[in-house]
C-alpha cells in the first residue's frame, strides 16, 4: 500500500528539515569562534592592561546582546587589538576605573551617530591610513608582548619598549641560569611553535580548529606537569566579581577635555574597524549584507553595556567574523551562541582558564600582531603611486612613535593634503606643430592655478596661430576662463590667430559677439 503525502505536509517538512541544518550550521560554526573567540579576549585584556575577565565580559556582552541587534548577522563583536594600544595608554595613566566612564560617552557617540544615519560615512576613510594604523598597531602589539611573554611589565610608549628589549633579553633570559624569565619565554616559544607547525601542516577535515587554542593547551599543559614557575591568568571566583560598576570617583583627575577626547577616539577607531570588517563580511558570503547604521548603533549600545561594567571596548572583529563565515554560519544565532559558550566557560570552567600562563596569551597576540603586518598591502598601494606608501608608513611610524589618535591624524592630513594638491594640480605643456603653437592644460584648472596658466601663455613669444587645448581639464573656474579669455582678446587685437578648445569657452565667445552685435 503506498501513502502520498500532501503537498503542503511536503513543504512543512521541508521547511522544518531547513531550519533544523541551518541551526545544526549555526551551532557547529558557534563552537569554533567561540574556540578562537576564548584566547584571544584574555590576550587583548592583558594587551590593554586590563584583567582577563574585562576581555571575557566583553565577549560576552558581543556576543548575547550585540549579537541579536548586529546590523551584520554573521559578524562576531568582541575585544578587538585594535583598541589595545589606545586602553594601555588610558589605564597606565588614569587607572582602570577611568575606563568605563570614557568607554559609555563612547558608545553613546556610536548610538547616535548609528540613529542619524551616518554608518557609511564612517567608512570614508582612505586605505593607506586603515593599513598604516593597523600595522602601526601590530608593531606596537610585538613590541610591548614581547615584555609579557618574558613575566615583564612592559614599558610606557612604544620607543621605551624598543629600548628595553635588550635588558629584557640580556638581563632576564641570558645568561641562563634558571630564572622565571626563561621559563616564560620557553612557554611562550611552546605556544608560537605550535601555533606554526599548525598553520603549515593541519589536515584539511582540522582546518577550523585554532592554532592559538592548540598552542596554548600545550604550553598550559607543559607548565603544569613541569610545575614552572610563571605568571598565570587571574580569573575571578564567579561571574559578579568581574563586574566593576562606574562611580563619580572614577573620573576625578580626568579633565573634560581628556574625556571627550579619549572617548571620540575610541568610537572613531572602533567604528571604522567594526564597518570596514562588516564590509570584508559582505565580500566573503551572500547570505547576509550589512545595515552599516544598525551596526553602528548595535556597536553603541554594546560599548555603553561595556562600560557600565568595566569591561573592555568592543568593534566587530574579522578575525572571528571570517572564521564564523568559514565555518558555515548561516544566521546570527552562530554570534550568540558563541556568547552562551564563553559565559558557560566562565561560570563552569574558571579553575582551568586559571592555569594558563600569561606568556602562552603574549605569545598569541605576537603571533596577531605580526599578521596585522601586511608587506602585501604595501605592494598594493604602491600600485597606485608613492605617496600612498608615504601615507602608509606615516601613519605605522607615528603610531609606533606617539600614539593611535596621532597617528592616524597624520595619515588623514596627508590624506587630505594629497586630496587638495590632486584638485588643485594643473600641468601645463607648450609644442611647437607645422608651424603652430599648441598651448596643453591638463588637470584642475581653479584660481590657484592662475600664475601657473598666465606664466605658460606669457611664455607664447611667436606671431603663428596659437591653439590652447583645455578639453581635457577635468575642472576650471571661471577666475581661469577670464584669464584666458583676456589674454586671448590681446592677442586677437594685435591681429594674431587664437584658437580655444573647450565648449565652455566657446559659448562664452558666442555670448560675447551676440552681445556685441547687439
Amino acid at each position: 500500500m503506498s501513502i502520498v503525502m500532501s503537498p503542503e505536509k511536503n513543504e512543512k517538512k521541508s521547511e522544518t528539515s531547513l531550519k533544523s541544518g541551518s541551526l545544526m550550521k549555526d551551532l557547529s560554526a558557534s563552537l569554533v569562534v567561540f574556540l578562537v573567540a576564548l584566547p584571544l579576549c584574555m590576550g587583548i585584556a592583558l594587551a590593554s592592561g586590563m584583567p582577563p575577565a574585562a576581555g571575557l565580559v566583553t565577549g560576552i556582552i558581543g556576543g548575547l546582546v550585540v549579537g541579536f541587534i548586529a546590523g551584520q548577522p554573521l559578524q562576531v563583536s568582541g575585544p578587538a587589538a585594535g583598541l589595545a594600544v589606545i586602553v594601555f595608554e588610558l589605564v597606565r595613566e588614569h587607572g582602570a576605573a577611568s575606563l568605563g566612564p570614557i568607554l559609555m560617552i563612547a558608545g553613546a557617540v556610536q548610538l547616535v551617530a548609528g540613529l542619524l544615519k551616518t554608518g557609511r560615512w564612517f567608512r570614508a576613510i582612505s586605505p593607506e591610513v586603515i593599513h598604516g594604523m593597523l600595522a602601526g598597531i601590530g608593531v606596537l602589539i610585538v613590541i610591548q608582548q614581547f615584555h609579557v611573554v618574558l613575566d615583564r611589565s612592559p614599558e610606557h610608549s612604544g620607543p621605551a619598549n624598543i629600548m628595553a628589549m635588550w635588558g629584557a633579553v640580556f638581563g632576564g633570559v641570558f645568561p641562563l641560569n634558571g630564572s622565571k624569565e626563561e621559563s616564560a619565554a620557553l612557554v611562550g616559544l611552546v605556544t608560537m611553535a605550535v601555533m606554526i607547525l599548525w598553520e603549515r601542516f593541519r589536515p584539511a577535515k582540522l582546518r577550523l580548529v585554532p592554532g592559538a587554542l592548540l598552542g596554548i593547551g600545550v604550553a598550559t599543559t607543559m607548565a603544569q606537569l613541569m610545575g614552572m614557575n610563571v605568571n598565570r591568568v587571574k580569573v575571578p571566583e564567579n561571574l559578579m566579581q568581574m563586574i566593576s560598576l562606574p562611580s563619580m570617583s572614577s573620573i576625578e583627575g580626568l579633565s573634560l577635555s581628556t574625556m571627550v577626547g579619549t572617548a571620540l577616539a575610541l568610537a572613531f577607531i572602533a567604528s571604522a574597524e567594526t564597518l570596514l570588517s562588516a564590509a570584508a563580511v559582505d565580500q566573503m558570503q551572500t547570505r547576509a549584507k550589512t545595515d552599516y547604521d544598525r551596526e553602528l548603533a548595535a556597536q553603541g549600545v554594546g560599548n555603553m553595556l561595556c562600560g557600565l561594567v568595566g569591561a573592555l571596548p568592543m568593534t566587530g572583529v574579522i578575525v572571528r567574523s571570517s572564521a564564523n563565515v568559514q565555518a558555515g554560519a548561516e544566521t546570527r544565532k552562530s554570534a550568540i551562541l558563541h556568547g552562551v559558550w564563553m559565559l558557560l566557560a566562565v561560570v563552569a570552567f574558571a579553575s582551568v582558564l586559571r592555569m594558563i600562563p600569561t606568556a602562552s596569551l603574549a605569545a598569541v597576540l605576537i603571533f596577531v600582531g605580526i599578521r596585522l603586518v601586511k608587506p602585501a598591502d604595501v605592494k598594493k598601494l604602491a600600485r597606485f603611486g608613492k605617496f600612498p606608501v608615504l601615507i602608509y608608513f606615516a601613519s605605522m611610524l607615528t603610531i609606533v612613535a606617539t600614539d593611535l589618535l596621532t597617528g592616524v591624524m597624520v595619515g588623514v592630513g596627508l590624506s587630505l593634503m594629497r586630496l587638495l594638491y590632486t584638485v588643485t594640480h594643473l600641468e601645463t605643456h607648450i609644442e611647437e606643430q607645422e608651424g603652430e603653437t599648441h598651448v596643453h592644460l591638463l588637470g584642475v584648472a581653479t584660481f590657484l592655478a592662475i600664475p601657473r596658466i598666465a606664466h605658460a601663455l606669457d611664455a607664447v613669444k611667436t606671431e603663428k596661430a596659437v591653439h590652447i587645448h583645455c578639453a581635457h581639464l577635468r575642472y576650471i573656474d571661471h577666475a581661469c576662463i577670464e584669464v584666458i579669455e583676456s589674454w586671448a582678446e590681446r592677442r586677437e587685437e594685435n591681429g594674431q590667430e587664437i584658437h580655444v578648445s573647450m565648449e565652455k569657452l566657446h559659448m562664452r565667445y558666442r555670448a560675447r559677439v551676440s552681445e556685441t552685435v547687439t
